[in-house]
């Protein structure tokens, strides 16, 4: 299956404020976004790409062979070393899990397909899930699968890990899987693994860790009046992204005759914007998308 692009029109729409800018596509992929923003933007106009998986750079280094673009391998975590001279009039993350890596096996990001336990979005570095789950404490996996997954059953998932890795390590996602069956019964759509699988995939990549860098670092490489689009997928990401954005607000003495005081670095131009049951419909990955657009003071 191809990768859908979220929420395409709306978030290019706000993006793309001057056609011969340069702008910051800092979630390759498979390339969706970049291709339409080089449709639209002008000969003038640039586009550079970021992605952390070697995988993503390959392919787009093969498919857009256009002089306007750039791409390069990297965390989008090291954007300040990436481009330490560079302004950007637009930046884009689109926080969602590429869908050629929840279709591929090999990659380790689903249950619905039997695969190497990995979910590493970059091959070449880090630990993967089943180095993890086979070494980690059992407290520690049951705080994991609760803060990033939001899984009310992560104690007995955890203590049911702990028991089948002591028989035998765990080094595929049908064994994960069955393991947690073990534990939930599937009630509803939602199947029993889906928050446990979201939870170590977060953590494998440390992805709220460098979400959390990522903002810090944008207002060094994005001009004045520059345009910062983000679309997150779970609600975790989403409240990083809300409070990060929030004016600074100090609160004053009350002896003191002035009014509190509010640091403003940039201006939220849409605050929360969600895919049409038209796209849901079409695209039913896109459900839990959430999109925000603020512009640097």
């Amino acid at each position: 299956m191809l990768h859908v692009p979220v929420l395409l029109e709306e978030s290019l729409d706000f993006l793309l404020h001057d056609l011969s800018g340069t702008y910051l596509d800092l979630t390759f992929g498979r390339g969706s976004h970049s291709q339409e923003i080089l449709n639209r933007i002008s000969s003038q106009g640039s586009l550079n790409a970021v992605d952390r998986d070697p995988e993503a750079v390959s392919y787009g280094k093969k498919n857009i062979t256009d002089s306007r673009f750039s791409i390069f391998h990297a965390n989008y975590s090291e954007i300040d070393s990436l481009f330490p001279q560079q302004k950007f009039d637009g930046i884009l993350l689109d926080l969602g899990t590429c869908s050629t890596h929840l279709d591929n096996p090999i990659r380790g990001f689903s249950f619905q397909s039997d695969g190497p336990l990995d979910m590493r979005m970059d091959i070449s570095s880090g630990f993967s899930a089943a180095e993890w789950l086979n070494s980690a404490p059992e407290k520690e996996i049951s705080d994991i699968l609760y803060e990033y997954g939001d899984e009310k059953a992560s104690r007995k998932i955890a203590k049911a890990i702990v028991k089948y890795r002591a028989i035998s390590s765990l080094e595929t996602t049908i064994e994960l899987t069955k393991v947690i069956e073990t534990v939930l019964k599937r009630t509803g759509k939602t199947h029993p693994a889906t928050k446990s699988f979201q939870a170590i995939r977060i953590h494998v990549n440390n992805e709220l860790h460098h979400l959390k860098i990522t903002l810090s670092k944008l207002h060094d490489v994005l001009k004045v009046g520059g345009v910062v689009v983000i679309i997150s997928f779970h609600s975790l990401e989403d409240r990083i992204v809300k409070n990060f954005f929030k004016p600074e607000i100090e609160e004053l003495p009350k002896d003191i005759p002035i009014n509190t005081s509010v640091k403003e670095t940039y201006r939220s131009i849409k605050k929360k914007l969600k895919p049409s049951s038209n796209e849901i419909t079409v695209n039913p990955r896109s459900r839990s998308a959430v999109m925000r657009v603020f512009s640097k003071l």
